[in-house]
């Protein structure tokens, strides 16, 4: 049996017709994966999850997902948009851009609510999520009140919520501190098992042997360059520093790269 989810094919695409974002990418991804796609800023990490979340379209190649060529007339077939959308997630990196329900309860409760789960459905995954996430006390409050990194998990608990089997995470980490970080990363670790596709987008180190089995390394000119464990990548520093995921200021510790405050993966800000 093919447990092939999404498979791509020399994809290609340009902003405007214009400007690249992603320049000849093949990959593959089976069921039960974890992936991370890493690259500097400006290499196309973004568009290509929107690509996997059937929101842009390759301008050549092909995406295939779930057996079927992703293109606009795929999504007018109700029936598959409908699978589709109920099977992947993508939490996008601004949370501003998906939360606006007035509560975060109800920002929950809209998504199986627009699916018509049954209410015991909804009260199940309502209950599992929040508990996982640890976000009970958000409840009543306003998403745009809640901090940066706040709102991320509401984002990320809202796409959970409709149980889908692939999750796409735009940058999860983005604008955390250190420690929210830590509790986002040891979360996904904790939620996956083999009915869960789980594919994200960071160029931050330390959270990726914890989210990935596999990594794809995109260059800046949008191009796969490498795909492999962890655990390969975090030992070729050179690789690494020629690639701009860190700065010359990398240390050995007990055999393992230790990335310091002056390397920009480690600069977090804090936010209340």
């Amino acid at each position: 049996m093919d447990n092939t989810i999404f498979r791509l094919q020399d994809v290609k695409f340009s902003y405007l017709g214009r400007y690249p974002a992603l320049c000849g990418i093949d990959m593959e991804i089976v069921k039960g994966q974890r992936v991370a796609v890493m690259g500097a800023n400006g290499s196309g990490k973004s568009t290509l999850l929107q690509m996997l979340d059937g929101l842009l379209f390759p301008d050549t190649g092909t995406i295939e997902a779930f057996g079927r060529t992703l293109n606009e007339k795929a999504f007018t077939d109700t029936e598959f948009n409908r699978y589709f959308r109920s099977k992947v997630g993508l939490v996008f990196q601004s949370s501003d851009v998906q939360l606006f329900c007035p509560t975060v309860k109800e920002e929950l409760l809209f998504g199986p609510l627009q699916f018509g789960f049954a209410k015991t459905e909804i009260r199940s995954a309502f209950d599992t999520i929040v508990g996982l996430l640890d976000i009970e006390g958000l409840l009543d409050r306003m998403p745009h009140q809640l901090s940066v990194g706040e709102k991320r998990k509401v984002a990320i608990a809202s796409v959970l919520m409709i149980l889908p089997d692939i999750i796409l995470l735009d940058e999860p980490t983005a604008g955390l501190d250190p420690r929210t970080s830590r509790e986002l990363a040891n979360f996904l670790a904790r939620y996956h098992d083999e009915n869960k596709t789980i594919i994200t987008a960071t160029h931050d180190l330390h959270i990726i042997e914890e989210i990935a089995d596999i990594i794809y390394v995109i260059d800046q000119n949008r191009k796969i360059i490498r795909r492999g464990s962890p655990h390969e990548l975090l030992e070729d520093t050179a690789f690494l520093e020629e690639n701009n995921l860190i700065h010359s200021h990398l240390h050995r510790h007990e055999g393992m790269p230790h990335v310091h405050k002056h390397d920009h993966l480690s600069h977090y800000h804090h936010h209340s």
